[in-house]
């Protein structure tokens, strides 16, 4: 078992094993695996790595963060309409994104994107292309999905998924359907896992929305 010392120390092992993150200064704190961040960074990239960083950590149940972006050069002081361009060319020769779907505005460095898309993957990748942008503030993505297909959704089939992934195959994970929508339930060992869980999920063909309301359990020592 992790003391509260031991997992503060392990997510900043984590954080500074991130060759974006070497030089950030990044405070971390650990109470019963809920993890804070704290500091200041210059990118959104950097802010959006060290949360991912955390959340690979065995035992962390929730990331509350508090990082700041304060950026210290000209090269990060964007235009909104520089930025809106930027974003839109990224998309367009990005295969995972359909042309003229996702829909984007921007003020004062921060990106709010809308539309409708088929998959969730494509949701993803329409944030995750623009994170390195120099001169993002932050992401807002209100992209909606809407399925392609209106056949029911396969509820063994998502559990056969579940059952084929070596990292949750032995988790105590339920899956229920209705309708659209897929909800999980139960308990996994860690955030990497419950995220993963929720992917497989979001694979299956019709789904629109998934409740992921796994609970990250891990038993922590009285010691700290």
């Amino acid at each position: 078992m992790k003391t509260n010392e031991d997992l503060q120390k392990d997510v900043q092992d984590a954080i500074k094993w991130e060759p974006l993150l070497k030089a950030a200064e990044i405070g971390v704190t650990a109470k019963d695996g809920v993890i804070t961040l704290s500091g200041t960074v210059d990118s959104y990239a950097k802010k959006s790595e060290a949360e991912a960083a955390a959340k690979r950590v065995t035992g962390v149940k929730v990331v509350v963060e508090q990082i700041e972006i304060k950026t210290y050069s000209n090269l990060y002081d964007r235009d909104d309409n520089d930025l809106v361009n930027e974003v839109l060319n990224a998309y367009k020769w990005n295969w995972e994104i359909p042309n003229d779907k996702v829909k984007v505005k921007v003020e004062n460095g921060w990106i709010t994107l809308e539309g409708e898309l088929n998959w969730n993957y494509q949701r993803e990748a329409a944030e995750r292309l623009i994170k390195k942008l120099a001169g993002i503030k932050g992401v807002s993505n209100l992209i909606t999905i809407k399925s392609e297909t209106h056949d029911e959704i396969e509820k063994m089939g998502i559990e056969s998924a579940l059952a084929r992934n070596w990292s949750i195959k032995e988790q105590n994970i339920h899956v229920k359907v209705d309708g659209t929508k897929v909800t999980l339930t139960g308990d996994v060992d860690s955030w990497y896992q419950k995220e993963e869980a929720g992917r497989i999920a979001w694979n299956a063909p019709g789904v629109v929305t998934v409740n992921n309301e796994l609970l990250v359990e891990y038993d922590y020592s009285l010691a700290d």
